[in-house]
């Protein structure tokens, strides 16, 4: 049978047509052009009396020569009794579970909590269904699907972080050659997922203060809620961010609480000014001496950070639900700062919004930090007159 029969003309004018069309060169390779006008080279030949198929990839990527050089290894292999498919075979058996744990596993410039909240969404809501397939055998309709179900549970913040968390393994997959397409990234989450309606956090008004702090007064003051609450107050810190505070990032001295980079939305390191009362708060923790890593660490497990619902439910059971969150201490102590004059800058420095390149971050950063440090222990001080303990 002849070979070598095409010329890079022909496959260059090669058109589709109503059925699929295949441009043969000989020795069982030819060139495949879909309806849809996709032109794949094919090698077609048989291993145990079975036909099979093995692709060597798009025309012009691959070229005629090229294809030709793969298909002659190819049938070498066959000469010598071997079945050219059976590296790849040996590469796409990889499962996405196990793509998932090795792509993550191997990440270095997240933290060891990124990395676990990343493998335990992905196995509540994705490997069950797909984790034992193996990743070159998961489409995009499979992996929809699963996502579909995200969404309909209303964790529509959720669905896209697991989207883009899967689809960073299947990338991984196709420059390890575990798989040739990534179906993740074929899911544009914009108009595939629904948007929640965007909630502010709940703050109260400068003038409700007084009022807040005096039932807030009426609680155990032992209790970790309270005392959590009222570090956030006097901080302006993110509830995760305190939440996932541990010793290292303030060992038991000093006024400044250092919050890792990976920690951050904006990663980078950032640098919290603690008033008295707040490093107070800290003391009390430490002397607990719980054994925990987490500075305020789970009821239930030292292992884990305390619930994040666990200050929301303290403000409802003293009669603020709705009406204020632990979050909401950033807005209220914003609004304190600026109507008392401080520098705005600052004001966004300690609320970690400042947006500025590297250089210019780390100036900013020890600029303002002795104006935050004054301006968050005037507003502590502020807040002990409004009953606070």
């Amino acid at each position: 049978m002849p070979t070598n029969t095409l010329t890079d003309a022909q496959c260059r004018a090669a058109r589709p047509g109503e059925k699929p069309v295949k441009m043969f060169d000989g020795g069982g390779l030819h060139l495949y052009v879909s309806p849809k006008g996709a032109r794949v080279w094919r090698l077609a030949y048989r291993l145990g009396g079975r036909a099979q198929t093995m692709s060597f990839g798009p025309y012009p990527e691959v070229s005629l020569a090229e294809a030709r050089r793969r298909r002659d290894e190819a049938r070498q292999v066959l000469r010598d009794g071997g079945d050219p498919m059976a590296p790849r075979r040996a590469r796409q058996s990889l499962t996405l579970r196990e793509a998932a744990e090795a792509y993550w596993g191997s990440r270095r410039d997240i933290t060891d909590d990124y990395r676990r909240n990343v493998l335990s969404c992905l196995e509540q809501h994705v490997l069950p269904a797909l984790g034992g397939r193996a990743i070159a055998t998961v489409t995009r309709s499979d992996l929809l699907a699963e996502l579909n179900k995200m969404a309909d549970a209303g964790l529509l913040d959720y669905v896209r972080k697991a989207r883009l968390w899967v689809s960073k393994v299947f990338a991984w997959a196709i420059e390890q050659e575990h798989c040739d397409a990534n179906p993740a990234a074929a899911i544009d989450p914009e108009t595939a997922f629904p948007r929640k309606t965007e909630e502010h956090f709940a703050a109260v008004d400068l003038h409700e203060v007084g009022d807040l702090l005096k039932r807030l007064a009426l609680e155990d003051q032992s209790l970790q809620s309270v005392l959590a609450c009222r570090f956030l107050a006097y901080t302006w810190a993110r509830t995760t961010e305190a939440r996932m505070m541990t010793w290292d990032e303030w060992p038991g001295e000093g006024d400044t609480w250092v919050i890792n980079a990976g920690r951050m939305k904006r990663r980078r390191d950032h640098l919290v000014p603690l008033p008295r009362q707040a490093v107070e708060i800290l003391k009390a923790m430490k002397a607990r001496g719980r054994g925990s890593r987490f500075v305020f660490p789970g009821d239930r497990s030292l292992d884990r950070p305390m619930s994040e619902n666990a200050v929301l439910y303290l403000l409802h059971r003293v009669g603020y639900k709705g009406r204020m969150t632990g979050h909401g201490w950033r807005s209220v102590g914003s609004t304190w700062a600026n109507q008392a004059g401080y520098n705005p800058d600052a004001v966004e420095m300690q609320l970690a919004h400042v947006s500025m390149g590297k250089t210019r971050a780390a100036y900013n950063r020890a600029r303002y930090l002795d104006e935050r440090r004054r301006m968050l222990q005037d507003w502590a001080d502020w807040l002990d007159a409004q009953d606070l303990v």
